[in-house]
């Protein structure tokens, strides 16, 4: 009865290791999958007009949490063939423990090709798309100057010019990245800069 017990946990083990070198050939972002959270953040954004120097850089450490999930599969024009991973982004301040950003996308793998590309949306009237590539087996970056929507009052008071990231899972396991948007507001052009370490805290989000 026992060696059979040992047979089963041998063979679901060997089992999940396939499906998963599967799924890393299948979508080779599939790496990033996972619960993570961070609070080593560090945001440099435009300051508010409510402030006496608005459009200077203001500085805001923060915590975060970025869930990223096996998502969809779409094919375009009958030619291309992408896989997506959905990514859930909630950021904090620490000094009032107060959300102050909110992302909604999707990472997503165009296999022909060996793209990556990130597209997102944030709720302030704003999507991104940008594309790059997957510079080692655990790192991509990926960037645009042109893919964006933007609601009108956007377009005239806080333009998107630009947004570029890189993203990696390090050594010890942790994941890191650095984005930079860049702002036409206030009329001067502004490098809006983000950048943290997280941990992965579990596969995927508790029920």
């Amino acid at each position: 009865m026992k060696i059979k017990n040992l047979l089963i946990v041998l063979t679901v083990t060997g089992a999940g290791l396939v499906t998963q070198a599967h799924a890393q050939d299948v979508n080779p972002l599939s790496r990033f999958i996972g619960v993570w959270e961070g609070d080593q953040g560090v945001d440099v954004s435009p300051a508010q007009k409510k402030t006496r120097a608005p459009g200077s850089a203001a500085v805001s450490p923060f915590f975060e949490r970025i869930e990223i999930l096996a998502g969809p599969a779409a094919t375009n024009a009958s030619e291309q063939d992408l896989e997506a991973l959905t990514v859930r982004q909630q950021v904090f301040r620490k000094s009032d423990q107060q959300q102050f950003h909110d992302q909604l996308g999707y990472l997503i793998w165009d296999k022909k090709n060996a793209k990556v590309i990130y597209s997102f949306c944030v709720p302030r009237g704003v999507c991104v798309s940008a594309e790059g590539e997957l510079n080692k087996k655990d790192e991509f970056s990926a960037s645009t100057k042109t893919a964006f929507a933007e609601t009108e009052f956007m377009r005239k008071n806080a333009k998107t010019e630009g947004f570029s990231i890189g993203m990696n899972i390090n050594p010890d396991n942790t994941l890191s990245y650095s984005q930079i948007t860049a702002l036409n507001i206030y009329g001067n052009k502004f490098s809006h800069a983000d950048s943290n370490v997280l941990r992965k805290v579990a596969d995927k989000p508790a029920q």
